[in-house]
């Protein structure tokens, strides 16, 4: 199989999640050619806002894995991720995206992150939630504990 037969994979599972009431997301995580996990939007069937496809799949691809790193694998994923997910991707080191439509599409169907994007943009007491720093010295406490942990596992 090669990119594109993933990236059809990826629409496909979208597409039949949406006819099972689920959004209109899917995304299939891919090691040395083979399938290791497929994840489908399933923020409103889970009661869950953080389970969007590209989560659902790395939770799924790094439990069969048994590791938190997936460094070489590649992710399709049938939009171009949300600022979570991207930030999920990265933290799980995947290696490449493949994407199929962009932000934009997503928004034109009601799912409009940029107001994400731009909050990244603002310091913190800019933001449109409110953002209050407290107990900034106590804080700092568990990093100095991992500073000094000599078993730590870096990731």
């Amino acid at each position: 199989m090669g990119n594109e037969d993933f990236m059809r994979q990826a629409i496909a599972l979208a597409v039949d999640n949406v006819k099972n009431g689920g959004g209109p997301f899917g995304a299939v995580i891919v090691k040395d050619g083979r399938v290791v996990a497929i994840g489908v939007n399933r923020v409103t069937a889970d009661n869950d806002p953080t389970a969007h496809a590209e989560v659902s799949a790395i939770r799924e691809a790094c439990r069969r894995l048994g590791t938190f790193n997936l460094e070489g694998t590649v992710i399709y994923t049938s939009c171009e991720p949300c600022p979570m997910c991207l930030g999920a991707i990265y933290w799980a080191h995947i290696d490449k995206i493949y994407y199929g439509a962009n932000q934009f599409d997503a928004a034109n169907a009601d799912f409009d992150d940029s107001f994400i994007y731009k909050e990244l943009e603002l310091k913190p007491q800019e933001r449109n939630k409110p953002v209050e720093n407290i107990l900034h010295d106590e804080a700092i406490e568990p990093f100095d504990a991992w500073r000094d942990n000599a078993g730590k596992i870096k990731y």
